[in-house]
């Protein structure tokens, strides 16, 4: 069965680069290759919209070693 993507808004801190960017976006594609993650390093803000459960995605970008809101 497909499971309906819900879209995710995180407060990440930690992120100051390009680099940041990268890592956090493979790390959760890595989990779900169909994910779309949009970061505003300004903000601090990495919008998730995936089938994985909101924990999950917290749980994969605190892995990464930035901190999440």
């Amino acid at each position: 069965a497909m499971t309906t993507p819900a879209t995710y808004q995180l407060h990440v801190t930690g992120m100051s680069c390009q680099h940041c960017v990268k890592a956090v976006t493979q790390a959760v594609q890595d989990q779900d290759g169909e994910a779309l993650v949009t970061v505003d390093l300004a903000q601090g803000q990495v919008t998730v919209q995936t089938v994985l459960g909101e924990e999950a995605v917290r749980e994969i970008i605190r892995e990464e070693g930035y901190g999440v809101a």
